[in-house]
Formats: structure tokens, sequence, C-alpha cells
């Protein structure tokens, strides 16, 4: 009888214990917009630089025409989101950080043998990302400009990823 107690005891214990950690820890995966706008940011100046390099290097016209786009589409965005973050009272970055940094280099400085090829595999990472953060912000945002911009720029990219899939083939 006693052993039960103490058993009892201690469950009612780590279940207090649990608990209170888990009051103490935000979620994870909580939404924040900030770091929505700073990873939209980013990840949009990164897009309008490799669009500006594909424009030179690519061989095939489609890709320079979809490069052509990604500079033109990104570079709307990129001021569309200026703005929402502004009314939103939240900082923008103004420049790349160390990882979208290294894929540019990696691209101006290309030695790859299809530069067309690993542009385009590239935007299709790039977009399926993008797509999944959009979406989210679309849904989650608190601030009602970055959930606005959030859902009014995501066909665009989702648009994109359909148009890099089919130019990865």
């Amino acid at each position: 009888m006693m052993h039960k107690r103490k058993l009892i005891a201690a469950v009612a214990l780590l279940a207090v214990v649990i608990g209170v950690r888990a009051e103490e820890k935000p979620a994870a995966d909580a939404f924040d917009d900030a770091g929505f706008v700073k990873m939209a940011a980013i990840d949009g100046m990164h897009e309008v630089e490799l669009g500006k390099i594909a424009q030179t290097q690519a061989k095939n016209d489609d890709v320079k025409k979809f490069a052509e786009q990604m500079v033109k589409d990104h570079g709307k965005a990129n001021e569309e989101l200026k703005t929402a973050a502004k009314a939103a009272s939240i900082a923008v970055p103004d420049k790349l950080d160390d990882k979208h940094q290294k894929h540019i280099d990696a691209f101006k400085d290309y030695k790859g043998t299809n530069f067309d090829q690993d542009y385009m595999k590239h935007m299709v990472s790039d977009h399926t990302e993008a797509v999944a953060l959009f979406t989210r912000a679309s849904k989650e945002a608190k601030n009602k400009e970055i959930k606005d911009f959030a859902t009014r720029t995501l066909p665009t990219i989702q648009a994109h990823l359909e148009q890099a899939k089919k130019l990865n083939k």
C-alpha cells in the first residue's frame, strides 16, 4: 500500500514538473512575424541577385526569361514587403546572410558544367521552401499587413515553383 502511494505521488510530481516546464517554454515552432519578414527579405534579395547572374550566364533562352522574371517579380515583392513591414513596425534586413551570400558567390564564380540545370535545381529548392514559408505566414501572421502581403505574394511564388519544375527537367 505504501509503495502505491509513493508511486502515485511520484507520478503526480512528475506531471506538475512537466506542466510547469511546458508553460515556461513557448512552442518551438510558433510563428513570428519579424522572423518571417527577415526570411522573406533575404530570400527575395537572393532571388533578385541570382536572377541577375542567370540572365548573363544561362545558355537556354527560357532559363534567361525565367531569371528575368525572378528579378522583376522578387524586386516588386521586396518593395511590397518593405511597405508592409514598415506599417507593422518591423525592421527589414538590407543585406544577405552568410548562407545566401555563399549561394550568390557560388553562382557568380560558377565552375560547374551545366549552369542552367544547377540554377533551375536551386530555384526549385528555393521556391519549395518559399511556398511553405508564405503559406504559413498567410495563415499565421499576426499583423494584418504582413498576412496580406504573404497571401498576395503566395500565388506568384507558387507559379515560380511550377515554372522552375518544368525548366528543371
